[in-house]
Parts: structure tokens; C-alpha cells; sequence
């Protein structure tokens, strides 16, 4: 049987995956080839067989630029590293070709930096605070140039906090590993992965090369109301509160540099998509419910 398209995934984290286990539920027909970082292998995903590259910063099997350059549909969703897309940096001469019909590179709300607590949306300036959010504002606008240069079917998926069935808030608390920071006006967006793995599916059908679209939930707030009512969902005790000066991760005290709220507005009306976790409460309660 004829495949609809052929999809090249650069990465397979969480994200990936819950999308391509989107397409087989929805029965789309399509073959899939991926990469990792370790060693060139074929995998079963939900009965759907294919093979995983190799490629780890500029090293890897000359094989996968056959299939890379024989797919339809690429998704990337591996960060900078040191600062740099190892992606569009080490396949620039293939993507120059451009026999692509869709290029999604999904990059994070931290280009944003900090906005004082206040709305941010995509015709809001960027102005990354942190090393990660410089790199992947830098890796935005490469792949853009892309498009504007070689007309290469790009857009940019920004995405909030993410969270899932595998990775929360409630498993952190069970096992101690949650912080909680005290410091007002802090504010951060976040938005369930079977949210953003439905976005990507109608992305498919319905894209605008060129666009930037922000992928987050309805209800920013603060890291402590979502702590307090998680803790309430499973009957734990709150941990105790810190101060920004007592963190010691690196990543975290960039977290707690920022505050923004991000606004969905123009993915809703684009995509006419309605969230399935408008709210961490939804999320929260249906992660609840499966009893993680």
C-alpha cells in the first residue's frame, strides 16, 4: 500500500513520540525514520517498524541522508548544543534542496526572557535572558532564513512547560525531588504533550510556512499553585518553601529569572483547536486518575 508521506523525526524524545503515537491512532498511513544518539537500529513503535540513525553533533551513518532526502515531513526537535542547531549546521545542504512539504523545529518560550510577569505573545520581542533561550532564539531564525531563502516549508512551534503522563509534578512530589521557590510575581505557561503531539497532526493538514506559533495551555500561574494543588490531589504535604538564593541547579535559577504569561491565542485560531488540558487542574486530575 502507497504511504501518505514519509516523516524523518531529528530526535525522539517525549514529544515525538506522543505524536507519531497520534498519527498511528488516527490511522494515518506513513513511514517514519528517526535518529539517537548511540547506534543505527530498527525499532517497533505500536506495530509501526523503522529505523533509528545515528547522529550525535557532527558525526553520522551516511545512510540516513538517503532517507532524509527522500521524506516529505521533518520534525526537529533536538536543542542547540553549546549553542548551536546541529541539525540545520551539519544537513544545511539538504534542506537547501528543499523537497520538503512540511519542517516543524520546535523550539521553547524561553526566547522570550523575562517579561515581568506580563502577557507575551509571537509579535512580542524576544529578548532571552538565558544561554538556552539565546541559543534556540539563534536557531529560530536560521531556520526561518531557510524559508526566506530557499523557500523551505519551516515554521516554529515555541513550546511552554511541558508535562505528561511519564513526567509531573505529582511523581516529584511522591518521590521528594519537588523545590518550591518563593518569589512573587512569578508566572510561567506550561502545556500537556498530548496537546502538543494534536497540534502537530493538524500542522500537518494545516500549515503557514514562515509563522511562528506559541504552544501553550490557558492558565499561566505560579510554580507554588500548582505544587499546592497537587499536593491536595494526593494527600501529601506541601515540601517547604525556599528562597531563589538557596537553589542550587543552574537550570532552575534561569526557570526562576523569568516570568511571563503566554498567550495561545493565535495556535487556537489557527488550528481551531480546542485544548484537552485547558488548565494544569485538567492535566493534573487525568494524571490523577491513571494512578501515577
Amino acid at each position: 500500500m502507497k504511504k501518505d508521506f514519509k516523516l524523518f523525526c531529528f530526535g525522539f524524545g517525549q514529544v515525538a513520540k506522543y505524536f507519531v503515537n497520534n498519527l498511528i491512532k488516527n490511522n494515518y498511513n506513513f513511514d517514519l525514520v528517526t535518529t539517537n544518539t548511540i547506534a543505527t537500529k530498527l525499532i517497533t513503535i505500536n506495530n509501526l517498524k523503522y529505523k533509528s540513525y545515528f547522529f550525535n553533533y557532527n558525526k553520522f551513518d551516511n545512510n540516513l541522508l538517503e532517507d532524509l532526502n527522500s521524506s516529505n515531513k521533518v520534525l526537529v526537535s533536538i536543542p542547540p548544543k553549546n549553542g548551536v542547531d546541529l541539525v540545520l549546521k551539519t544537513f544545511d545542504k539538504n534542506f537547501k534542496i528543499n523537497k520538503f512539504d512540511w519542517v516543524t523545529y520546535l523550539s521553547a518560550t524561553s526566547v522570550y526572557g523575562d517579561q515581568n510577569g506580563e502577557w507575551v505573545n509571537e509579535n512580542t520581542h524576544p529578548k532571552p535572558t538565558s544561554k538556552r533561550g539565546i541559543a534556540r532564539l539563534n536557531a529560530e531564525n536560521n531556520w526561518l532564513n531557510f524559508y526566506k531563502e530557499f523557500e523551505l516549508p519551516v515554521h516554529i512551534f515555541r513550546l511552554s512547560g511541558i508535562y505528561s503522563l511519564e513526567r509531573n509534578i505529582i511523581k516529584r512530589l511522591k518521590i521528594g525531588e519537588l523545590t518550591i521557590v518563593k518569589k512573587s510575581n512569578h508566572y510561567f505557561s506550561r502545556i500537556h504533550v498530548e496537546d502538543i503531539a494534536e497540534v502537530l497532526k493538524l500542522s500537518i493538514k494545516k500549515n503557514n510556512p514562515g509563522n511562528i506559533f506559541n504552544i501553550s495551555d490557558d492558565y499561566p500561574c505560579s510554580n507554588r499553585e500548582i505544587a499546592k494543588y497537587a499536593s491536595s490531589l494526593i494527600q501529601i504535604e506541601t515540601p517547604i518553601e525556599i528562597t531563589p538564593n538557596d537553589l542550587q541547579s543552574s537550570m532552575l535559577k534561569e526557570f526562576y529569572k523569568d516570568s511571563k504569561k503566554v498567550d495561545n491565542k493565535k495556535m487556537k485560531s489557527f488550528f481551531k483547536y480546542n485544548l484537552k488540558y485547558p488548565t494544569y487542574k485538567e492535566g493534573l486530575d487525568a494524571i490523577k486518575n491513571q494512578k501515577i
